[in-house]
């Protein structure tokens, strides 16, 4: 991989800042669309390996709020949350990059963005 990808949701405002920041910085990237594209399901245990399962699920959104309390209560390891995940993208917390040094993060903030662009296109 000689390019970021960023994983998430095209109408997602923290995606929509994190692509904006990479391109205006110049900086190549790849958009991977969980809505059009679906979720990867290699790529899911990947990122649940490195950063676990409770970094990955958005227990703050609409999504999760909507669920059904059952459902909810079930979320309790690792295959569980990859399973509530992968029928319902909007549980994922965005923007997942995978770094061309092979890190995975999570989440926008100018200061992450800014250490992994100086790190690896300087």
């Amino acid at each position: 991989m000689t390019v970021p990808i960023l994983y998430g949701i095209t109408n997602c405002d923290t995606v929509k800042r994190a692509r904006a920041w990479l391109e205006d910085r110049g900086i190549e990237h790849s958009f991977h669309d969980f809505k059009k594209a679906g979720v990867p399901a290699e790529r899911m245990d990947r990122w649940i390996a490195a950063l676990g399962w409770e970094a990955l699920l958005n227990r703050q959104g609409t999504t999760w709020r909507k669920l059904d309390e059952d459902i909810k209560a079930g979320v309790i390891d690792a295959q569980s949350a990859r399973e509530a995940m992968a029928g319902h993208s909007s549980l994922i917390r965005r923007p997942i990059v995978e770094w061309p040094s092979g890190e995975i993060t999570v989440g926008f903030t100018h200061e992450s963005f800014k250490q992994h662009t100086r790190e690896e296109f300087s």
